[in-house]
């Protein structure tokens, strides 16, 4: 994996963008910070998901754990993701938070790529450089 934006594949592209586009769903009054995701299935699936904010900030779901939720109730809970990206509208930094990663952990692979808006730039990351050290008791 790299950290330079022009070596993102096409893949991870049209990924990042579906993310981009699932950022427009977002509910976030409260903060304004409008974020999607979108996950690609082992089956080549893609399920998208945004932030859903309440005013109670503790009821807020990410947009990761949005599309994961979606993806499971979807297409049962055997799925395994093999790419994430992440997006938002307000051009800020925003990987994956701690409880995004290790939900996503249940169902990643560890060489899966990771593609979200860094401090400089579009980052690239294998998950398990993202999430080194997820909580593990893995089912499967």
């Amino acid at each position: 994996m790299t950290d330079d934006q022009q070596d993102i594949t096409p893949d991870l592209a049209s990924l990042l963008d579906l993310a981009h586009r699932a950022a427009h769903h977002s509910y976030s009054p409260y903060s304004e910070f409008k974020v999607g995701a979108a996950l690609k299935l082992v089956g080549g699936e893609i399920v998208t998901g945004t932030n859903v904010e309440n005013v109670s900030y503790g009821l807020t779901i990410c947009a990761e754990r949005a599309a994961l939720v979606r993806a499971v109730s979807q297409y049962g809970p055997g799925i395994r993701i093999e790419a994430v990206a992440v997006a938002n509208l307000n051009g800020k930094a925003s990987p994956p938070c701690g409880a995004c990663r290790q939900m996503l952990a249940e169902f990643t692979r560890p060489e899966a790529p990771v593609v979200f808006p860094a401090a400089d730039g579009i980052r690239v990351m294998a998950f398990s450089a993202v999430m080194p050290l997820a909580f593990e008791m893995r089912l499967r």
